[in-house]
């Protein structure tokens, strides 16, 4: 039976555990020379411009060995009145997964429900699983563990914000969002993980309006671009609305002094992050970014047969 992995409910807490180990052991090298998917095709199905998501798939898939093929929606039938039904019926016959990354999570949902082969959300407006698998495997590897972690998230309740909030859930995070008000992450989404967490008594998921009192002894603070792709209309008023809301040099001296600070990227720098903490020592942004690579393909491993 195919899976696929549109949201991070997707995976049990286990698999969880499991794919950060194997992450683990693909980073260090470790069957470096093996080609698990050697002789699959993967196509890459992007509405949406991308740097890492693109760039991280097509290198992961070319390690395990596969062939990426780039699909633009515009340059598919899509483009003259194919159904998304019907298109993913065919590629699922030519293909052994599908990468998409489109404006919105409904046509994600449409996709994979068509679709025979495995469905990867690479992003969507309301979702970033891949994003926050990459996220914790960052901070797993900073603080050397993840249950009792406070993070704080500061900015946009934004589909990264929506992944963490699910990651947290699963994994034990303590996670603290701060945001202004009508800019909360998605309600429904947040109370599914609050009652997950009841159940597993484990965790945590706050939202505050004070971003110092968010970052109050952290150990790992969170941004996000305050304009996500396709908002840039709301750019003049959402900046207004996050003026206080920057991660600088006078939030970090609220958190833990080995803290170290998240960004999924791209940094819209000297708005939601100054230069100051973005080249700092504390920040992983870098290596939060390297671990797309390395999670992208303990995924593909384990969804591609």
């Amino acid at each position: 039976m195919k899976r696929d992995f549109l949201t991070i409910w997707d995976l049990s807490k286990e698999e969880i555990e499991a794919l950060l180990k194997r992450t683990q052991e693909l980073k260090s090298g470790v069957d470096a020379n093996k080609c698990p998917l050697i002789g699959k095709s993967i196509g890459m199905f992007f509405e949406k411009p991308s740097t890492r998501t693109r760039v991280s798939f097509e290198a992961g898939i070319y390690q395990l060995g596969a062939q990426s093929i780039y699909l633009n929606p515009n340059e598919l039938q899509l483009g003259r009145g194919e159904t998304i039904a019907d298109t993913a019926r065919v590629l699922s016959r030519y293909l052994s997964g599908i990468v998409l990354r489109t404006y919105s999570h409904s046509t994600i949902e449409e996709f994979a429900s068509h679709a025979t082969v495995p469905v990867i959300n690479g992003l969507s407006d309301l979702h970033h699983p891949c994003q926050a698998l990459a996220d914790i495997m960052t901070i797993f590897e900073k603080k050397g563990r993840l249950k009792g972690v406070r993070l704080a998230y500061i900015g946009d309740g934004n589909n990264v914000a929506n992944s963490l909030i699910e990651a947290s859930a699963k994994t034990g995070i303590e996670l603290i969002i701060a945001c202004p008000e009508g800019y909360e992450p998605n309600p429904d989404i947040l109370d599914r993980a609050r009652s997950f967490i009841n159940k597993e008594a484990e965790g945590d998921i706050i939202i505050l309006r004070n971003p110092k009192e968010a970052a109050g002894r952290a150990d790992v603070i969170y941004t996000d671009v305050w304009v996500s792709m396709g908002q840039e209309h709301e750019a003049e008023k959402k900046k207004s609305k996050f003026k206080n809301y920057q991660v600088n040099k006078e939030l970090l001296q609220c958190a833990k002094k080995d803290v170290i600070v998240l960004h999924c990227l791209p940094a819209h720098r000297g708005e939601e992050i100054t230069d100051e903490i973005m080249d700092s020592p504390n920040s992983a942004v870098l290596d939060q970014a390297e671990n797309r690579l390395h999670t992208e393909k303990a995924l593909l491993e384990f969804l591609i047969r």
